[in-house]
């Protein structure tokens, strides 16, 4: 790819979520702060939601880096299960043994047991659910049916949910009263603004080992701020096309030009008002340079 070009080490703009590019922007820093507070209190179930793309599975990540030792943590990133598959699954993370065997009255009691032991050895245990708003509505009663277990002073398990803003419509309804009602603490995980924008291209370009003269300009980043709407997800799109795009030209610095093929090579900031042809330039050419690069990274001459 382009890493050579432009003295990088890694990919800047990946989208697997990497805690080493975490930038600490306030919306983040801030929906951390409240859940290792809440996380001390011992109470209940803790929310943390965000639209698509807004990094919930890097702060979900960044969370079990800096949880505090005495937690032991049960996480499961796709809880898409019914209510037995999430009570094993709970049970398998907390190192149960032969979990999958067992009948679901025995698995309550073992898990309920482990919790016990885990209580007395002065460890804390949290769930940790990402993607939540995919739990079936059977599963949502058995997890809020979890946190009933519990000693006279303190919870024996708290749940901390990454969801889209849909779970929040969800508990607005009449049949999930009760677990909204145990939802202690909540953030909602807002967009960036134009400057965190730039301060967060900048910081992922230092950290994948970029040294040169500054690629994104001022005015480039509050583009693709604007385009972007500030979310993360869509910024390394964006930026990662850009670099493609200016190594397939063999050129060192990123233009508008850049930005505007990598915007119409991508559906979800694609301006409808734009006229048809030039969408389908700014395909070819994309194309081209995706053939241009390969034909490099083999040693091929174009």
């Amino acid at each position: 790819m382009y890493l050579y070009h432009f003295g990088l080490t890694e990919l800047p703009f990946t989208l697997t979520p990497n805690t080493a590019f975490y930038v600490g922007l306030e919306p983040h820093n801030e929906a951390l702060a409240v859940l290792l507070t809440a996380l001390k209190t011992g109470e209940g179930f803790i929310k943390v939601t965000g639209e698509v793309g807004t990094g919930k599975t890097l702060l979900c990540r960044k969370l079990l880096n800096e949880i505090p030792e005495h937690f032991v943590t049960a996480y499961i990133p796709n809880p898409y299960l019914k209510p037995d598959e999430l009570r094993r699954a709970v049970a398998v993370e907390l190192g149960i043994k032969q979990a999958q065997r067992m009948s679901v009255q025995l698995l309550t009691q073992r898990i309920q047991q482990r919790l016990l032991e885990l209580h007395s050895g002065g460890h804390s245990v949290v769930l940790i659910l990402d993607e939540a708003q995919a739990l079936p509505e059977d599963s949502l009663e058995a997890l809020r049916l979890f946190t009933n277990l519990e000693t006279e002073t303190r919870k024996l398990l708290q749940v901390v949910l990454f969801a889209q803003p849909e779970l929040d419509e969800r508990l607005a309804t009449t049949r999930f009263r009760q677990l909204q009602q145990r939802i202690t603490f909540s953030y909602k995980l807002r967009s960036m603004t134009a400057q965190e924008v730039q301060r967060y291209i900048q910081h992922r370009m230092k950290i994948a080992g970029y040294k040169g003269a500054e690629l994104f300009s001022d005015t480039l980043s509050k583009k693709v701020a604007k385009i972007s709407k500030g979310i993360p997800r869509l910024v390394n799109v964006l930026c990662h096309k850009m670099l493609m795009l200016s190594y397939g030209q063999g050129q060192y610095q990123i233009t508008k030009k850049h930005l505007s093929v990598a915007v119409n090579d991508t559906e979800a900031t694609m301006q409808t008002s734009n006229v048809k042809w030039y969408v389908g330039i700014a395909s070819v050419l994309m194309t081209t340079v995706i053939i241009v690069t390969v034909l490099k990274n083999y040693g091929v001459s174009a």
